[in-house]
């Protein structure tokens, strides 16, 4: 890749949003002459990302359906001090490297590697060395960005693969184990077993701020492990992150009108905003980006703005949960409304994390004896509007 290079669409950001972007190209459009820049070594980062069957149209799962590196086909589990439930839809789970090869193999020479970006403009890219790569259109995807217009709580979390000594006894993943001490917020831990004796152990706070204190938090899957019985021989892979609970903000101001850079991903809000969960629309928006090309230059900026526009609209209802768990149940009650939702519908539940929820979803969720105190819902929702 030269100075001065020309190309169709150059795609800024090598994580979820971008190389599912750039896979739905290759696959729609071959003819298209694209660009995948990443600051990184590698693309995805190091991160797991994982979702339900019900997440991803039957007619859209060719474009995720490579980068599964593992499936449960059974299901998966909750558990709450008041109740355990399995749920039967199938889970899947994408890794990074998996993500990484599987792109590199399909894009070859358009991936580009260590290519941190200064500056963007509609139709170029200036890189940090200095080179600059020109292409009919840019689409930025490089992660969250500014995040002061927003009004955020924060889900926040450390997960390590722990290799055992001996078999762990979990035949499926378990979403959320609430069982344990309510620190931080709504505390719960994670589990994907890989295997017999390989088991993904994730410890996860819905808190008010977005701090991670490694060493304890690393402290605390320790102390889990031994607290079911479970002799660790190696830590095989380990990541933590924040991704933002967003219950309020200006859309306006986190993406002004007169910036003309495209944007995907969570660099457009493109999330549900009660979880931080993108990997749905990540999806959705690179299918609809292909079938809408061409949009070149301004025009892409434009468009992409507007669907950003309309998914934020559209995620009003989930904002206001998100004012309600952080405005109006204490942090160590938290639990008690994640407790409840799971007694609902598993439909219900499974268009909820799609952000699909119907309104008789929406009205169900609601309705019945509130997990918080009532005072401080009202309290919660009369608060300035959740825009």
């Amino acid at each position: 890749m030269t100075t001065g290079a020309e190309y169709d669409l150059a795609i800024v950001g090598g994580g979820l949003a971008g190389s599912l972007t750039a896979l739905a190209f290759a696959a729609r459009h071959p003819d298209v002459s694209l660009c995948l820049l990443e600051s990184d070594d590698r693309l995805g980062g190091n991160h797991i990302w994982s979702f339900f069957d019900s997440d991803v149209d039957s007619r859209d799962r060719w474009l995720v359906e490579p980068l599964i590196a593992h499936r449960w086909a059974e299901g998966y589990e909750v558990r709450f001090p008041g109740h355990c439930r399995g749920l039967a839809v199938p889970y899947n789970s994408i890794t990074s490297a998996r993500l990484d090869s599987h792109v590199r193999r399909t894009l070859g020479n358009a991936v580009l590697t260590g290519a941190e970006a200064a500056e963007l403009t509609p139709v170029s890219v200036t890189l940090a060395d200095g080179r600059v790569i020109r292409a009919k259109a840019v689409l930025d995807t490089r992660g969250g960005g500014d995040l002061s217009a927003l009004r955020c709580g924060w889900q926040k979390f450390i997960g390590q693969t722990l290799r055992l000594q001996v078999p762990h006894g979990l035949a499926r993943p378990v979403i959320m184990d609430a069982t344990v001490d309510q620190l931080d917020g709504y505390r719960f831990v994670y589990l994907l077993p890989r295997d017999d004796r390989t088991v993904f152990v994730e410890d996860t706070y819905y808190s008010d701020a977005p701090d991670l204190d490694l060493p304890v938090l690393q402290a605390r899957i320790d102390a889990y492990a031994r607290a079911q019985g479970w002799q660790v021989e190696a830590v095989v892979h380990s990541e933590s992150g924040v991704l933002p609970v967003v219950h309020g903000g200006d859309f306006d101001r986190f993406w002004p009108q007169e910036d003309p850079v495209a944007r995907l991903g969570t660099r457009a809000a493109l999330f549900q905003p009660m979880t931080g969960y993108s990997l749905p629309d990540a999806v959705r928006f690179a299918l609809r980006l292909v079938d809408e090309w061409p949009l070149e230059g301004a025009l892409l900026a434009q468009a992409t703005r507007g669907w950003a526009k309309d998914h934020w609209r559209q995620g009003l209802y989930y904002r206001l949960l998100g004012r309600m768990l952080f405005g109006a149940a204490r942090p160590r009650e938290r639990r008690r409304i994640f407790e409840r939702f799971y007694r609902l519908d598993p439909a219900l539940i499974g268009r909820f994390y799609a952000g699909r929820s119907t309104l008789r979803d929406r009205i169900r969720i609601l309705c019945g004896r509130p997990p918080v105190p009532i005072r401080n819902a009202m309290r919660a929702l009369l608060s300035p509007p959740a825009r």
